[in-house]
């Protein structure tokens, strides 16, 4: 798909724009087909879902700022409506639209990818391992990404740092976190890339980790699990890894450790055994299939009907009633209310971009605290 210079720009504007997240955006690109049209119609879209105050929407000067900020850096912009926007990836559900790159790698290459994540607090052990199998898998061009963290993620960069590693970091593209990672970061710019959907500048919190997770998971074939304990985000991502069809792999470990309650979990939950680089390879001899992108299918999915405010006027409040902060499945929520597919989703956006709802994973929905929005 090609778009203009200006419909780019909105592109970009449209997904900094306040409330509006990856589902949300695609969404919107549904309904009204270009950004620009969708940038039109938020403020009436927050005002039907209930939010007195506008929606702020980022400005043109703002995303020129930005794109010059990168472009500073030697970096770009990939959209998921670019050619060489990573396929897998596209496939997710929650894919963002919006890719910052960096380095020199090149995005848009058709070598398999791994992605290898564990336990910070790694062990030496561990990490020998996952440098080694990095390494191994690098000399049979597979690209390994993880997430630039201390521990079996620094392990997998610095054995895949030759071929060429990706790094997905949790901020901006420009901030480095952890610091003992400077060195590091710079070998990947050098050699690799680094990627974000954040905005320049943005300093990594807690709730930028996950978000950061769903996308090293989707942009590989499949994720290994190097150490990790019950409560380790990389069980996360083992979850976000499998819900987006990518087959999960786990090296077990001594049951007394504490770093192997968690791939021994993954294992006896059915992940696959992992203990040489041969054992990705076989795997990936046999490719699962991964759905088409999703940008691709929205005509077919998801057509509006032309009588929609007829039906937000007479539904709204009922959808609203069979919401609440407890995630709801959005098919369970369709059979409850008795109003089509169409007239749900449309209620769901509106309340999303007026700041009420959050969407979650599993095709679920909850409405949001005033503490959260």
């Amino acid at each position: 798909m090609t778009v203009s210079q200006k419909e780019r720009l909105a592109w970009l504007r449209l997904y900094r724009s306040e409330t509006v997240g990856p589902i949300t955006f695609r969404r919107l690109i549904a309904r009204y087909k270009t950004a620009e049209k969708s940038l039109d119609a938020l403020p009436e879209l927050s005002s039907r879902g209930g939010r007195k105050e506008g929606v702020r929407l980022c400005s043109e000067s703002e995303a020129h700022k930005e794109i010059e900020a990168i472009q500073k850096l030697g970096g770009r912009f990939c959209l998921s409506c670019d050619e060489d926007y990573p396929s897998d990836l596209a496939a997710i559900e929650d894919a963002p639209a919006v890719l910052t790159c960096v380095g020199q790698g090149n995005i848009q290459q058709d070598k398999p990818i791994i992605g290898i994540v564990g336990a910070r607090n790694a062990s030496l052990n561990g990490r020998r391992f996952t440098e080694k199998l990095a390494k191994e898998l690098s000399a049979h061009e597979i690209i390994i990404v993880s997430g630039l963290a201390r521990g079996i993620d620094t392990a997998a960069h610095k054995g895949s740092l030759k071929a060429g590693t990706w790094a997905v970091v949790a901020g901006g593209v420009d901030v480095i976190y952890p610091q003992e990672n400077a060195k590091l970061y710079e070998e990947i710019k050098e050699q690799g890339l680094i990627l974000s959907e954040n905005k320049i500048g943005t300093q990594p919190t807690a709730r930028h980790f996950p978000r950061r997770n769903r996308i090293v998971s989707g942009l590989s074939k499949g994720l290994a699990v190097v150490e990790a304990s019950m409560r380790s985000g990389s069980l996360i991502t083992a979850r976000l890894a499998a819900e987006q069809g990518r087959d999960v792999f786990a090296v077990p470990g001594f049951p007394g450790d504490p770093r192997a309650s968690g791939v021994n979990k993954l294992l006896k939950d059915g992940a696959i055994l992992l203990e040489n680089a041969q054992d990705i390879l076989d795997q990936l001899a046999h490719p699962r299939l991964i759905e088409p992108c999703l940008f691709d299918q929205l005509g077919a999915q998801e057509e509006f009907e032309p009588e929609e405010s007829k039906v937000l006027e007479i539904d709204h409040e009922k959808v609203i009633s069979f919401l609440s902060h407890v995630p709801t499945p959005i098919d369970e929520l369709v059979r409850a209310c008795h109003v089509s597919v169409s007239g749900v989703q449309s209620v769901l956006l509106d309340l999303e971009i007026a700041g009420r709802l959050q969407r979650l994973p599993g095709n679920r929905v909850g409405l949001v605290n005033k503490g959260e929005s």
